[in-house]
Formats: structure tokens, sequence, C-alpha cells
């Protein structure tokens, strides 16, 4: 499905708000929201403070994870009438970690545009500030809070060669950091805190070393965990044995392929023959 942004269809604009600075935003994010017919926003109070800095006056539409389902068939009708729909999020990009993708799904679907204005979110300064190796990452948001299943999720991400960028609250920054060594080891890492705002914080140091202040701080975290680059013996495995272990992880044949040519330094080319000829 190919689409013209540019158009004069009505479309949803996904609009980026900042994460602490309100000096933050773009000027087109600003004349977007001056522009479109109204706005849905995850907390009204919170986008109204902002639509108020700026002597913006919109109507606005209340749109969380708890509606969300319920809001998108509204959206749409309201486009087929040809309104301009803007959307945003507390703080951040829309859909990185907060709702908007429910909406955008069924917008997508019923023939919209969908427009998507670049700006600000947490995981970008938490990794260049980071000193950890900035490609390839993986951004990974959200662990599981149960702390079974967030083990789960790590044992899958433990042995791949990227950085890691994870979110977490404060009330479970220090049980995540407690698994994340236990499984992981202890990696060199970074924590940033609070940016953008007045407290905002970049710590460098390894798994363990944080652990042992973070008790002392508080605020939203961006974690920024090296990626494994222990040396794994996989000469037991056929790359076809190979291969398999990853899908069976979850994780794509084109991935998987990828991986397993880059742990085994052979072709691309080579680990796609082999294991097709080998299924």
């Amino acid at each position: 499905m190919r689409q013209k942004s540019y158009d004069d269809s009505a479309s949803l604009y996904l609009i980026p708000t900042p994460i602490g600075n309100l000096d933050d935003i773009t000027v087109r994010a600003l004349k977007t929201l001056e522009s479109v017919d109204f706005i849905l926003c995850e907390d009204t109070r919170e986008t109204g403070k902002l639509l108020s800095r700026y002597n913006i006056k919109k109507r606005l539409v209340s749109c969380h994870e708890f509606n969300e389902e319920k809001v998108r068939s509204y959206v749409v009708d309201e486009l087929k009438k040809g309104l301009n729909i803007g959307l945003v999020t507390d703080q951040g990009t829309p859909i990185i970690s907060d709702p908007g993708y429910i909406v955008t799904k069924e917008v997508v679907r019923c023939g919209f545009n969908v427009i998507s204005l670049p700006g600000a979110t947490a995981f970008v300064p938490a990794l260049t500030s980071s000193a950890i190796q900035p490609a390839p990452f993986i951004f990974y948001g959200f662990l599981n809070s149960k702390n079974s299943k967030q083990k789960k999720e790590l044992e899958y991400l433990k042995n791949l060669p990227y950085t890691l960028i994870f979110y977490e609250a404060p009330h479970r920054i220090k049980d995540t950091l407690k698994n994340i060594l236990e499984v992981f080891g202890d990696r060199n890492m970074a924590l940033a805190r609070e940016l953008s705002k007045i407290h905002e914080e970049i710590c460098r140091d390894t798994v363990s070393g944080i652990l042992e202040i973070v008790d002392s701080m508080k605020g939203e975290f961006v974690l920024v965990v090296d990626g494994c680059h222990d040396a794994v013996d996989y000469s037991d495995l056929s790359i076809l044995e190979h291969v398999q272990m990853y899908l069976e992880d979850g994780m794509s044949e084109k991935d998987a392929i990828k991986l397993v040519a880059k742990e085994r330094n052979v072709a691309k080319s080579l680990v796609y023959k082999e294991y097709h000829m080998g299924k």
C-alpha cells in the first residue's frame, strides 16, 4: 500500500511532544497542532498545559490504552468527514511505548493517511550519550513486569551482539537491574534518568556498579546495555540447527539467517542456501 503524505486528503498526524523541557517541541509540531481540527491525547490535562504554553486552543479527545479500541472507529468516522486529526501522548513520540498503535493501524486499514512527525523520544539521547556502541541496537521498550516472564525475555536477548535499550519505571528499576545482572552477567551499561529535565543524569558503569547507587535515584529511566561479545562455539550445531534455534526463540527467518552468518563468520547467502537445502 503506497501513501503520498502530502496530498489534500484527511490525515492522522502523529505529533511528538517534549519529554521534559517544553522548548524541545519543533516548529512543525506547533504548526500541526494549530492546523488540525482536534487532538487525541493520552491525558487531556497534560496536553492542555502544553497547548496553553503556546496559546493553542483545540478540542481535546481522550485516547489512552484503556479506550483506544473504542476511539478508533470514532477517528475513522471523523476522517471520513474530511477532518484532520492530531494524536499526541503525554511525553515523546506516539506509539513508542505509548498509546496510538491501535488507532493508527485502523486508520491505515481504512485507507487514510498517517503522517508521523519527527521529534522527541527518550531512547535516542540515552543511546547517543551512553558511550555504548550505537549501532546496531535494539530498542525493546518495557520488559515484562512479572519477574519470571522478564527473565525469560532477558534469556532470549542475552546472546544478541546488539546494544539493548529498555525503559523502566522507578518502582521496578532495582529488580530489573538485578535480573539483567543475573541473566546477562556484569556488562557495561548506561542508565539515563529525567532526560531533558533539570535533574537529568547519565550514569555509565557496569550493571553491578549502577545497582550500588540506584536506590538514591528517582525518575523515569532508560537503560542502555552493551550487547553480548563473548565468543560462543556453535561448531556442534549444523547451520540448519543453528538457524532453527533462533526461529524457536521467535526470531524471523531473515534475522536468524543474518545472525547465524555473523556468528559463524560466513556469508549470508551460504547460510540461506544451507538452511533451505536442509529443511
